[in-house]
Order: structure tokens, then sequence, then C-alpha cells
């Protein structure tokens, strides 16, 4: 078998796999998975007679939740003071404020520090959705390619789903950077900067599956498009041999000009040099000595 069949199913299979999972982890909510321990948090509370802390239990961050880039669900007890609606995995969700619209300019009290994270968390959203649809056009020309068998489409679609790998590394890095000031920068009071310590003592924060299978995906999109690029170079050497092979068929095979001397023949170059007129042979013939009709023994 080829090694541009190989390689290229190779190829569509973690182009189809890569795209999949990043379809699931950019839907799902399951990216970072907060895990609040609210009786202790009481009885910590009850024994430091704080009171303040007990008027804050109401808020969502001391309920036992999971954040993904769209909504921030509760698998377990839900915050009577926020309004929830049901996901379509039937957990109570509510949504991520990206404030994309903002008639009434709530960004204008936000810090330095809240607007750098905004902005990051808008672009990760942006550049997975601009991953996807270089993706989408990938894949139409990886068919084209694989049709027409053209080094030159596959080499695209290579550059293509490169691109695309680079655009959701590029997410997931600015995600990874607004996790980053939502730990290390005072961007509001529900995150971590700003918990007070008993809150913090008493939750658990971990990487949750979608957040797993987004990197997974990204490596599987990286895999695909060195393998396109193998692909579109072992297809550029199987079109070259065929060409050459075809040309052994198409070029012309002239005989050799040789001199043949058969008996009873004189040689080619036993005739005399120049151009032949007409009565040279009876001239030759007279030259020749005459012999009588009888012989004198």
């Amino acid at each position: 078998m080829p090694c541009s069949a190989v390689t290229l199913s190779l190829a569509t299979i973690t182009a189809i796999v890569a795209t999949a999972l990043l379809a699931i982890a950019f839907s799902t909510d399951n990216w970072v998975y907060y895990e609040v321990r609210r009786n202790q948090i009481q009885n910590a509370v009850n024994q430091r007679s704080q009171t303040s802390v007990l008027e804050q239990m109401n808020k969502y961050f001391y309920f036992t939740r999971t954040k993904g880039l769209f909504r921030i669900c509760y698998p377990k007890d839900r915050p009577p003071a926020v309004e929830t609606y049901l996901s379509p995995v039937e957990t109570h969700c509510m949504n991520v404020d990206y404030f994309f619209l903002d008639p009434e300019n709530h960004t204008h009290e936000f810090s330095e520090d809240a607007m750098t994270r905004l902005h990051m968390g808008r672009s990760t959203i942006a550049l997975f959705i601009v991953s996807f649809f270089v993706m989408f056009i990938a894949f139409w020309t990886g068919v084209a390619g694989c049709w027409r068998r053209s080094p030159g489409n596959i080499t695209a679609t290579a550059i293509l789903v490169l691109l695309a790998c680079l655009l959701s590394a590029g997410a997931m890095g600015f995600w990874h950077g607004v996790e980053y000031y939502e730990k290390e920068r005072v961007v509001g009071d529900e995150f971590y900067q700003q918990w007070n310590s008993i809150l913090k003592d008493n939750t658990r924060i971990s990487y949750d599956w979608s957040f797993f299978m987004a990197w997974t995906g990204v490596a599987f999109s990286l895999v695909s498009a060195i393998l396109f690029s193998g692909a579109a170079i072992c297809l550029r050497g199987e079109r070259e041999r065929e060409e050459a092979l075809n040309m052994q068929y198409l070029m012309p095979v002239y005989p050799q000009k040789q001199q043949y001397a058969y008996a009873g023949y004189p040689a080619l170059n036993s005739y005399p040099s120049g151009p032949y007129y007409h009565g040279q042979q009876q001239q030759q013939q007279q030259q020749q000595p005459q012999y009588a009709g009888h012989y004198n023994y």
C-alpha cells in the first residue's frame, strides 16, 4: 500500500478526532471544578463567631460548582440568590457574562486588571470560533486533495490544520491567563484572590475533564498537521516516480546505423567516393583487360 494512502487515512482520522474533542470541550461546562465544603465552613464560622461570613454564604461562590467557557453549573445545591436554568445536560446553571452587549456600561467601573481578564476571556471565545472556521475550510481542501490526489491541496490542508492548532492553542493560553488573573489579581470579590481565609481553606479547585479534552484536541490537531505534511511529501514522490516511468515509454528509440557487407556484394566503403555519373560503370568495364575467347596453354 502506498505511504500516501496510509498517512492520509491517519491524518483524516486525527483531524476528525481533534475537531470533535475541541467542539465537545468548547460546549461543555466542566473545565474547573470547585468543591466547597459548606459544613466545614459553617463549623469554622461558628467557632470564630464571624457573622460576616454567614451573611455571604448565599453567594454562588460558596457552593460546589463546575465552570466552563459559557456557564457555571451547580451539580449539588443551588444558590438561592442566583437565578439559574436547566442546561442541556439537566444541571442548574448560570451564564458567564462577557459583557459583549453592555448598554448600561458596567465595565466602566472595572479596574485595569478586571478589564484585562475580560478581554482575555473574550479572546478565548473568539480564537476557538476562528479555529473551527479554519478547520472547516481545511476539511474541503482535504476532500479535494484526496479526490484529485493533489500534493498542493494536501499541503494547503496541512497548513490550515496547523493554523487551527495554533489558534486553539492560543485560545487555551488566553484561558490560562484568565485563570491566572482570577487567582493572583484583584478582579472581583467572587474570585480566589479576594476570598476570605475560611473559604480558601475549605475549597478544593481542580481541572475537570473538559479542560483535558481541550488540550488533547490541540495535540491531535498538531499530529494531524504533521501527518498531512507527510502525506503531501509521499504524494509528490509517487507522482515524480509515475512521471519518470511514463517518460520511459514516451522516449523514441532510433535504430543505429551500421555497415553490413553481404556475401557477393562489396562493402559500402569499397565504392569510390564522389558523385556517380551516367556511363561511369561502362567506362570502368572498358578499362578492364580484354581476354581472348580461347586460352593458349
